[in-house]
């Protein structure tokens, strides 16, 4: 007997919500059209790639992977297992960029370690007029960041290297923003829910987590305007350790924000007008 769309709906393998996710992206149609045609057969072939995808999901599959895309700061990306899976605490780094930029005209911002690219593309669709450089170690990264960016028709530089490596001499920043690798390597979390499936090493710098933090720190007076600022996101207990490599560095106004559960997520500051 052919299953009617009906029928998968009522799959209690999953939520609800992840099943009409996965028809959606089955079907290539919206809510609505499957509300509408709730009783028409599915194809045989539509059936066994829902199946397959419920399967990859029963085996703990991030649902942005099986359906290629997340939203983040009200955009929507496509996400693939090269990148890391855009988070909504990480929405706070993107809002507290653009308060440093405000009133700013054309700031240069500096993304390193762009990913998906969710953050510079967030900051360059929401001002049009900066001049927004993210760089990535992994190409593949960057070719699902590049085509974010068509996709969203945001007018920002790719550029391919480790951290500063990457940034061309001379280029200076009035703001540069990091979601860097911040897990200790030995941390148990890794081998757990959706971590499990991204890629490694844009969660772990392969030692004590803040490995990467402190060459972002170490190295941005070298790139960032006098007053301009640096702002990363890091993990739940290491506020405290990022102040105080931002202050043993020399910024100004130290200070961390937190993110929507209340936990302090990013934290930064300003490089002095004068030394």
């Amino acid at each position: 007997m052919t299953a009617q769309i009906k029928s998968l709906l009522l799959d209690a393998r999953l939520p609800r919500l992840e099943v009409r996710m996965l028809l959606e992206y089955v079907l290539a149609k919206p809510r609505a059209w499957l509300l509408a045609h709730d009783t028409d057969p599915l194809e045989p072939a539509t059936a066994a790639a829902y199946e397959a995808l419920v399967q990859r999901r029963l085996a703990g599959e991030p649902m942005a992977y099986l359906v290629g895309q997340r939203e983040f700061m009200g955009h929507t990306f496509r996400v693939t297992p090269d990148v890391l899976i855009p988070r909504p605490d990480t929405e706070v780094l993107v809002e507290t960029a653009l308060e440093c930029v405000a009133g700013q005209a054309a700031p240069a911002v500096l993304d390193l370690g762009t990913g998906s690219g969710a953050i510079a593309i967030s900051i360059a669709l929401a001002r049009r007029d900066a001049r927004v450089m993210a760089s990535d170690v992994s190409a593949k990264a960057l070719a699902v960041a590049a085509a974010n960016a068509w996709d969203l028709t945001a007018s920002l530089r790719f550029v391919e290297g480790s951290w500063y490596d990457a940034v061309p001499a001379g280029e200076g920043f009035d703001l540069i923003v990091s979601n860097p690798p911040y897990v200790a390597n030995d941390d148990p979390h890794l081998g757990q829910g959706d971590v499990r499936f991204e890629p490694r090493g844009a969660l772990t710098d392969g030692a004590d987590g803040l490995e990467d933090l402190r060459r972002i720190v170490a190295g941005a007076h070298r790139h960032l305007k006098a007053g301009g600022a640096l702002w990363m996101e890091h993990g739940w207990d290491q506020a405290e350790a990022v102040r105080t490599l931002l202050a043993d560095a020399g910024f100004a106004d130290v200070h961390s924000r937190q993110d929507l559960a209340g936990i302090e997520r990013i934290s930064g500051g300003r490089w002095p007008a004068r030394r």
